[in-house]
């Protein structure tokens, strides 16, 4: 049975590789060594910038951080590390180079959408993403191997199980959630992903988790909130929350449900979705006792927040959402067509959305961003995380957005960077190895020929808009290489793949692009 389960393994990660070395594009690298010339450093940690810097790479570990002159003036060749035989030389010289990004959010893909893996990866990849924690989804333990080891143009990825997944019987007691949680620890997760369930077994699961040292996230659906918010769970040994269900909750001093109109039905996605918008106003007000007084404990437990802000923005803006640019070129019509309005794709619950919705989402949002942006000042860890993948938002595009909804949340750009890069990594316990440019870390790297911390729209990978002193309309930016685990990637040829995988698909589908409820 043990020879017949690995012959089983074996296979699937033949077909695995063998699907993924179709790819037109694979990246250069590792090298023995690899020195990034020239570049201007935004180390990760806070600090400001500063270059030209050379940066030497040796066997993917960071061994020489070095300032070879100044800003305007001309580089003294002696004054530079020395490429050794062999070794490789990136002349980025005038360009920026920040760590690699970390999305804590991000789901593999999805049948629904009709996404397959290097689809996804790719978007990540060229978006300058080299690390993702995925918080349930497909199995992901293979890839996780095949992308440790560079065998696939994939990111790192921290895999978070899905709470009772692939058990035989639902979950009912204490022990069989401890039992789980061994069990999962034992299959090679980094972490579990919950959704809510009984407080008990929640007690329970989380307590066995901590004991084994894995990290842990929680989306707080309301089936269970009412009974155990972001408190209860971070009491208990969470280590992150995502989104912010069950933080009003947390916040509530007058009531201890939200208030549910009574024809609501948490079936139909446009009831909770709707109604989710209104939930900031009904908790405490901001710097009020009660207020201050959750925020101090979450703050005293060195609690994590993944606000994914970007995954609702649609809520208060959904033609810009989908009116996106990249869409056209980028979004494959199977993933297109997962958004449009439907009472069975979730996410989709563009029912009747207007006016009267998109103002109440736009006072959550800014209840919502006050609240983290003062846990961030007080000392408070928040990352950077997308969930793309539903709701108008596109794998790697969606996760610049999220930097900038943490620009607009009051982040300063610096700020901004660090939750994208050291914050994540410290959430993810590996803060000794990546999120920062530091002696002795992994060469993960964004390199970028325009300063993100000027616009972050440079990002993007239809980079930004830009007028010469010429008059003349131009694209700047999209991130010129991805490094990971030292191995360089050209992000525009990763977006040229994405492009003939949506092209192929098109064609296949003969298929153009139209918006909801349009037919001719």
């Amino acid at each position: 049975m043990e020879i017949l389960k690995k012959l089983t393994v074996l296979t699937f990660l033949f077909i695995l590789t063998n699907s993924f070395s179709q790819e037109n594009y694979l990246g250069e690298g590792p090298f023995n060594q690899l020195i990034i010339r020239g570049v201007t450093l935004i180390n990760g940690d806070g600090s400001p910038p500063r270059g030209p810097v050379d940066i030497v790479v040796e066997n993917n570990i960071i061994v020489a951080i070095q300032v070879v002159g100044y800003p305007g003036v001309e580089i003294e060749e002696k004054n530079r590390p020395k490429l050794k035989k062999g070794g490789k030389e990136l002349d980025a010289s005038g360009m920026y180079l920040l760590p690699g990004f970390i999305d804590m959010h991000g789901h593999i893909g999805g049948k629904s959408q009709g996404a397959n893996p290097s689809y996804v990866f790719k978007l990540w990849m060229a978006h300058g993403i080299t690390t993702v924690r995925q918080p349930s989804g497909i199995n992901a333990k293979e890839l996780k191997l095949l992308s440790s080891k560079n065998k696939i143009v994939a990111p790192r990825i921290f895999d978070y199980v899905g709470f009772g997944s692939g058990s035989k019987k639902p979950i009912s007691t204490p022990e069989m959630a401890r039992e789980w949680v061994r069990n999962n620890a034992k299959n090679g997760a980094d972490g579990i992903k919950f959704f809510g369930s009984e407080p008990e077994i929640m007690t329970a699961a989380l307590d066995e988790n901590k004991k084994l040292g894995l990290g842990s996230a929680c989306h707080h659906a309301q089936l269970s909130v009412a009974r155990w918010n972001v408190l209860n769970s971070a009491r208990a040994g969470l280590t992150s929350m995502e989104h912010w269900y069950g933080l009003p909750e947390a916040l509530f001093d007058d009531k201890t449900v939200q208030n549910y109109p009574l024809d609501y039905n948490y079936q139909n996605e446009q009831h909770r979705f709707e109604e989710a918008g209104k939930l900031w106003e009904q908790a405490a007000k901001p710097y009020s006792i009660h207020w201050n007084n959750v925020m101090n404990e979450l703050l005293e437990l060195d609690f994590t927040l993944d606000p994914t802000f970007n995954i609702y923005e649609a809520s208060r803006d959904l033609q810009r959402a989908r009116r996106a640019e990249w869409h056209e070129t980028y979004t494959l019509p199977s993933l297109w067509e997962f958004y449009e309005p439907s009472k069975i794709s979730h996410g989709s619950y563009w029912h009747y959305w207007g006016t009267e919705q998109e103002v109440a989402w736009k006072n959550n949002f800014q209840l919502w961003m006050t609240f983290i942006n003062e846990y961030k000042n007080r000392g408070g860890r928040v990352t950077a995380g997308s969930d793309s993948g539903f709701i108008y938002q596109l794998y790697g595009f969606a996760y610049i957005r999220e930097l900038e909804l943490l620009r607009e949340a009051g982040f300063h750009p610096l700020e901004v960077i660090r939750s994208a890069t050291l914050n994540g990594a410290e959430a993810l316990g590996w803060d000794d190895k990546i999120g920062s440019i530091q002696i002795g870390k992994l060469a993960d790297f964004v390199i970028v020929e325009e300063n993100p911390l000027q616009n972050l729209k440079v990002l993007y990978g239809t980079g930004a808009i830009k007028l010469t002193e010429s008059n003349e309309v131009v694209r700047v930016g999209g991130v010129k290489y991805t490094i990971k685990d030292g191995v360089i990637y050209d992000a525009k040829k990763l977006l040229l793949d994405v492009k003939k995988m949506v092209d192929s698909q098109k064609e296949e589908k003969n298929w153009i692009l139209k918006q909801p409820g349009i037919k001719d």
